[in-house]
């Protein structure tokens, strides 16, 4: 039995996304995005939380993403959440988490 793993995410590109066709074919789009948080705090107002969010996207999504997506572009992302591990050239093991996009929604561009 899955346990359940999703996440809906909505923000803005950090950068331009990184597209490429992999040697079997497929097309990935590694992109990250900053979402914003604004919260009351104490007596200084409105304070400001950013999380930046690495996404990739896969197949025909990943090369729609890599068509569309520019920096500054807002979208919202569900998908789910994938954890690389590996042994870095020192030997210590890192990790990362990333999200893995299922469907993006493009966000009206403000002209």
């Amino acid at each position: 039995m899955n346990s359940l793993n999703s996440i809906l995410v909505e923000g803005n590109l950090v950068r331009d996304p990184d597209s490429k066709v992999l040697p079997s074919g497929n097309q990935v789009c590694d992109f990250t995005l900053a979402s914003n948080r604004y919260y009351k705090s104490g007596d200084s107002g409105q304070e400001k939380e950013v999380s930046y969010f690495d996404v990739e996207a896969w197949s025909r999504l990943g090369a729609s993403c890599a068509q569309y997506l520019k920096k500054g572009r807002g979208v919202r992302v569900v998908g789910r959440l994938k954890q690389d591990r590996w042994i870095d050239s020192e030997g210590k093991q890192r990790a990362k988490v990333k999200i893995v996009a299922e469907h993006v929604e493009f966000k009206a561009q403000k002209r």
